[in-house]
């Protein structure tokens, strides 16, 4: 990956999208509803739909973004008093102390997809949980924030089971959910937009 996602693009992509918060994505409710809340990392948390839904779930969150726009004064909501908003590089950036859940949705790192799933990975508390939904390789269309469009992703912005599979391998983790999701989502214009995920829960060892 290339400076194309960086901060510069992120903050002219919330400009564009225009101010209509999004949906939290459904994983949410199939993947972490089961979960005894505690603290959670939304790594890559874009307009915090997500960090918002963990926080009205119990959640105490720290939503990270390289262009955060949930942020700030105009992303205030009564939910954020339960998440703290940093705006920050995650490839440099470390946490103080590890989260019971990290998740992730759709993240583009500059450092390639599998790479930053192991930095992610890190910060998960013995026995905790690690939940990403990104990109289908073989997708042809991209999930924007809550806005669909259709145009395909750099290799570097997709994923694939097989590779997170051997990222979270046995026994340091345990896959709980290795599947490929498809949904649909209107764009902006209303139109019926096809969507192919990637959706894996592991639980690291609590050893």
């Amino acid at each position: 990956m290339t400076e194309t996602f960086g901060a510069e693009y992120w903050r002219a992509h919330w400009a564009e999208a225009g101010h209509g918060a999004p949906p939290p994505h459904p994983a949410l409710d199939t993947e972490v509803t089961d979960l005894a809340p505690g603290t959670a990392l939304d790594a890559g948390s874009g307009e915090g739909a997500e960090a918002r839904w963990l926080a009205a779930h119990g959640w105490t969150v720290t939503a990270v973004d390289l262009a955060a726009r949930a942020a700030g004064p105009t992303g205030t909501t009564p939910l954020d008093d339960a998440i703290t908003w940093i705006e920050a590089d995650l490839t440099t950036w470390e946490p103080p102390d590890p989260f019971a859940l990290v998740t992730t949705f759709y993240a583009h790192p500059t450092i390639g997809q599998l790479a930053f799933y192991e930095r992610i990975a890190r910060w998960v508390a013995p026995g905790g949980t690690l939940l990403i939904v990104g990109h289908a390789h073989d997708g042809e269309h991209a999930h924007d924030g809550g806005h669909a469009r259709g145009h395909a992703h750099p290799d570097g912005a997709t994923a694939d089971i097989e590779g997170v599979r051997a990222l979270l391998a046995a026994p340091a983790w345990t896959i709980e959910t290795a599947e490929y999701r498809d949904r649909t989502l209107a764009d902006r214009h209303g139109r019926a937009v096809p969507l192919r995920d990637v959706v894996v829960r592991a639980r690291r060892s609590a050893r």
